[in-house]
């Protein structure tokens, strides 16, 4: 009988290997933040006449965002890069680059938006069949139109931090908020906000959608929908939208914005949903465009008191969508007279069917991944007391979100592609390799029986394809 254990005879373990790289995947996230040009935009926006560093801040601030892309969760962690100095040569220490970070003033975030933005607009350049179209409901939206959704989430302070406060969901941090690009998956602005700021704070979501729009390449900010849900919704910032919307006061020349916000379920509502006609109603979509069993749309717009209409934007429509509650679900004293829940949106939308305006509101849900990934790249925790540093790190985590995206639409092959930030180290960005030279050549050699090689060696060669700036 063979024992179970004797696999591990004769094992012995020690310390002394030599030409391993633990995490070798990473060597290609840093390889791209190189060729599209992001380490050297970073580097000119950083350098200060009279001072010259031991370690650029460009490719510090660079190499901090491999490192969250990899998986690292503290400043600490930037070691796993040193690890690799055969590869990358000399990489800042864990002191410098709190000291990078702590030297990033207001006057320098705006310039390292600036290369950002100079960065994407090139990325953009390089898609390959331009710029992905959004979709909604198995259908794809307008090419061209860039869709752009804001959300704010809790992140949870466990020590006391410059700023942290108490939050609404009865715990304690900051209170980040933030706009992602539903084209390409990019992080395109954030901020970061004591605990205790609010869900609905027009200026928050007006500065913030202002840093985003920035950030779209010039060509690009012609046609844009931006969605925000009911938490975020408020009268300043319908007003603001339709200010930007040029399009409609300027002819067609202008921007042409349109907004799909959360709306509230106020008596006002209530009271035109009484007057609704059963037949009004028509039924919902579901995610893949089929009908969506008991549930039903309908617009009251035209319901509405004047006063309240008047009040609001011309072209602002009001849609409401019923459904079934779920089981335990918690419903107003309106809502378990009839049975149904009632959620409403915004929008100034004015074609399409109301089932499509609404499947294409819910979609914007898909940004809880966005929050989701983020918070698994460097979002999750703040590593520093200071505010100012705290700050930093919020930008290092968005340059991280849009190096994964890049990624994505630039390198990964269809079995990596899909995968979410864990799924992705695990087979890509953590995978070992052995590093030899010859003929004044480093030959990064990834096991062969690797299930996911050849996927990865597809990743390096496309990386290695995109033309470098001169």
């Amino acid at each position: 009988m063979v024992k179970r254990t004797s696999w591990s005879a004769g094992l012995v373990v020690s310390g002394d290997g030599s030409g391993v790289v633990a995490h070798a995947g990473s060597v290609a996230v840093r390889l791209l933040a190189d060729r599209v040009g992001l380490t050297d935009a970073l580097s000119g926006a950083l350098r200060r006449s009279g001072f010259v560093p031991g370690h650029d801040r460009g490719r510090v601030l660079a190499d901090v965002a491999t490192m969250l892309v990899a998986g690292g969760e503290a400043i600490a962690d930037i070691d796993t890069l040193r690890h690799q100095e055969e590869v990358l040569g000399p990489v800042a220490s864990p002191p410098t680059v709190w000291r990078a970070l702590d030297e990033l003033s207001p006057a320098c975030l705006k310039r390292v938006a600036a290369a950002r933005a100079k960065t994407r607009a090139r990325v953009w350049d390089l898609l390959p069949g331009g710029l992905p179209a959004a979709r909604v409901a198995d259908t794809t939206l307008p090419a061209g139109l860039v869709v752009l959704d804001v959300d704010a989430t809790i992140v949870v302070a466990h020590s006391e931090k410059e700023h942290a406060a108490p939050t609404f969901k009865k715990t304690f941090g900051y209170h980040p908020i933030g706009v992602w690009c539903d084209n390409t998956g990019e992080l395109l602005a954030a901020r970061l906000r004591p605990g205790n700021a609010g869900s609905n704070t027009a200026a928050d979501h007006t500065a913030v959608l202002t840093e985003a729009i920035a950030q779209i390449p010039a060509r690009h900010r012609r046609n844009l929908l931006i969605r925000v849900d009911g938490a975020g919704f408020s009268h300043e910032l319908v007003d603001w939208f339709t200010a930007l919307d040029t399009a409609k006061t300027h002819g067609r020349r202008g921007r042409s914005v349109e907004y799909s916000v959360g709306f509230a379920v106020t008596e006002p509502v209530r009271e035109a949903l009484k007057l609704v006609p059963k037949r009004a109603w028509t039924p919902a979509m579901d995610a893949d465009g089929d009908v969506r069993e008991h549930a039903d749309i309908v617009e009251i717009t035209g319901l509405l008191p004047t006063q309240l209409t008047e009040a609001w934007p011309a072209g602002m429509r009001v849609i409401v969508r019923r459904e079934r509650p779920h089981p335990g679900a918690q419903l107003s004293l309106f809502e378990h007279a009839d049975g149904w829940r009632y959620q409403a949106f915004a929008t100034n939308t004015t074609t399409g069917q109301l089932a499509f305006l609404e499947a294409r509101h819910r979609a914007h849900a898909r940004v809880e991944d966005g929050i989701r990934h983020a918070k698994d790249t460097g979002l999750g925790r703040f590593p520093s007391r200071e505010y100012g540093i705290n700050t930093a790190w919020l930008l290092a985590t968005a340059i991280a979100a849009d190096l994964t995206a890049w990624l994505r639409l630039l390198a990964l092959p269809e079995t990596l592609k899909t995968c979410e930030p864990k799924a992705l180290r695990y087979r890509f960005l953590h995978i070992p390799a052995r590093l030899t030279r010859s003929a004044r050549r480093k030959h990064l050699r990834l096991p062969e029986t690797w299930p996911w090689t050849k996927a990865a060696v597809a990743a390096f060669t496309a990386i290695m394809a995109i033309p470098q700036l001169t």
